[in-house]
């Protein structure tokens, strides 16, 4: 995995300080280039998974005279190498750029419909002074852009692109007013304003005379509904799956929660590599309270202790929290309603200090395999819907965790019309509206919450995320399963086609686990005042926003205040106004 960095002009100075904010996202290497024109400047810095550093050197020269830089991976790489290899395609380095770069030139942006990858990714066709960005299917891999004065300059991260786009440190408002209201930003529009991102699936070509984009291309994945389940042909593809996405030349680290989803990942893994290294957070000192804030470790013990895992269980203490908090705020770029930032930062860290350099884990088993309460109000028709715009209104309705970015919020009419441009009718299917709703899920939720966090917090490490159950042809595959196969009626009918496909693979404490929240107990430790230092950190960040009585009078009020905590200390961090 890499970073990419480019703007329409001849500008090798801002490039080269972009690449060296970022040089976290690569340390196998960095190079520039510009076109004689002047027309463009491209930046990369590598960390090299499947080939030697010195073969995957970009920016890349393709074999048509084109120039590409690339963040990502191709995991059906061998299945089209040798589909290709009679047409034109040799393969020489063993590197998916290779390919990517061949397949660009020869079938232009229809090629993306053939790869199964994460990507963010430019393409500079130089006859006609056109760039392509694109974002793979699910966003796993983020790419940011902004139209300025010289015209368009984009990269994998905004923190280093801010000083170049006027009026970034500004908030902007439709982005804000959608997080407030929602608690999730999946607008094109970033918090910064004038910065916006691709948005999953989504392809632009950007005329560099003109400067202006000419075209689009969004690749969907979609609910068809139309296939039977079948529990030899499901295990069957998430063998697959797995198998693909651990293509490659480096150390692999699975973050094993204890669910369904990230052990279904480690145990196939087990099926394929002769050692299966596992990570789970487990906290300290333990507290009880709502939930069993330990039951995660436990559950993911016994399956790596069943399977002999190389098992690591990963302390977070109110220090740890602590800690950790500026990093996460830092390189999370942009702050999300969770409480547990700092503990997913950390546990990147202690990962990269285990030599791990490709991490596995179960993100978005819960959305195309049905494992919300949710999903079962809509199925069973709690919740009426009949068109998409309905879901568009229940998805923004459903999320009951504002978080209060700014006092002027617009109005929900207004958010409801933004939202649909972003996400159209391509994913209504009128016969199974809960598999539309998982869907949207799919391209909302998932990027914005979870794939976001591990592309910031691993590549701060020098780390590759992978998912496996967001692969292209899995989500597919089971998008096109009905949700009555996946879902029940009783409270703990989620998730069957995994229950049913490893009913003896897995053990009982697994897979009829009730599901917990995997959430920092910090307002427990508050509230049984475990740590003093946690106290007072808390105490100062929390100036103008909620005192110490209000956690420790109600321990679950943490999962709301810290957000707000963490919205404070981005605005301080990356100097903010609104």
């Amino acid at each position: 995995m890499c970073g990419i960095y480019g703007i329409t002009a001849h500008d090798p100075a801002f490039i080269q300080q972009y690449i060296k904010t970022c040089s976290h996202r690569g340390p196998d290497g960095s190079k520039i280039w510009w076109d004689p024109e002047h027309k463009i400047t491209l930046g990369h810095n590598l960390l090299s998974i499947m080939a030697d550093p010195q073969l995957s050197v970009q920016p890349w020269k393709t074999p048509n005279g084109n120039t590409l830089v690339y963040n990502g991976e191709i995991f059906n790489y061998h299945e089209l190498k040798s589909k290709y290899k009679d047409k034109g395609f040799s393969g020489i380095t063993g590197c998916d750029t290779e390919l990517l770069a061949w397949g660009l030139d020869k079938f232009g942006l229809n090629f993306i419909d053939e790869i199964d990858s994460m990507h963010g990714f430019a393409y500079y066709k130089h006859k006609e002074q056109q760039v392509y960005l694109s974002r793979d299917h699910a966003g796993i891999k983020p790419l940011y852009y902004a139209q300025i004065d010289k015209g368009l300059v984009f990269g994998s991260e905004i923190k280093g692109m801010l000083d170049k786009v006027p009026g970034s440190r500004k908030i902007d408002r439709l982005a804000a007013s959608f997080q407030s209201r929602t608690g999730l930003n999946p607008l094109r529009n970033t918090l910064f304003s004038g910065i916006k991102k691709l948005l999953p699936g989504e392809t632009i070509v950007w005329d560099i005379s003109n400067k202006k984009i000419i075209n689009t291309k969004r690749i969907y994945i979609k609910p068809n509904s139309n296939a039977k389940f079948d529990t030899k042909e499901f295990r069957l593809q998430i063998k697959l799956a797995v198998k693909r996405c651990s293509i490659g030349q480096r150390k692999i680290g699975v973050f094993l929660s204890g669910g369904l989803d990230s052990s279904v990942v480690a145990y196939e893994l087990g099926k394929i590599h002769d050692q299966v290294n596992t990570f789970t957070n487990k906290f300290n000192p333990t507290v009880t309270g709502d939930e069993d804030y330990n039951s995660d470790a436990e559950a993911a013990k016994v399956l790596a202790d069943i399977e002999d895992y190389v098992h690591t269980e990963v302390e977070i203490t109110p220090k740890i929290f602590k800690d950790s908090w500026n990093d996460s705020v830092y390189y999370g770029e942009q702050p999300v309603y969770t409480p547990n930032s700092s503990m997913y930062c950390h546990t990147n860290k202690v990962l990269a200090d285990h030599g791990i350099v490709v991490t596995m884990a179960g993100d978005m088993g819960d959305e195309i395999l049905g494992g919300y309460a949710k999903y079962q109000h809509i199925l069973q028709r709690r919740v009426k819907i009949k068109k998409w715009i309905h879901v568009l209104k229940h998805w923004m309705n459903r999320v009951k965790r504002p978080i209060p970015l700014i006092d002027d919020v617009m109005d929900d009419d207004i958010l409801v019309e933004e939202f649909s441009k972003c996400y159209s009718d391509e994913l209504w299917n009128k016969n199974d509206p809960t598999a539309s709703y998982m869907a949207l899920d799919c391209v909302t939720q998932v990027p914005e919450e979870f794939f976001s966090r591990n592309d910031k917090y691993g590549m701060a490490y020098g780390m590759e995320g992978r998912f496996p159950l967001a692969s292209k042809f899995f989500m597919q595959y089971c998008l096109n399963i009905p949700t009555t196969y996946k879902i029940g009626t009783r409270d703990q009918d989620t998730k069957l086609l995994t229950k049913i496909a490893y009913k003896k693979l897995l053990p009982e404490q697994i897979r009829n686990k009730s599901k917990t929240g995997w959430t920092v107990p910090v307002g427990l430790w508050l509230k049984e005042k475990a740590d003093q230092e946690l106290e007072d950190f808390y105490v100062e960040g929390m100036e103008g926003i909620g005192k110490l009585d209000s956690i420790t009078a109600n321990a679950k009020a943490g999962k709301s205040l810290i957000p707000a905590w963490a919205y404070k200390s981005w605005k301080e961090t990356y100097k903010i106004k609104y």
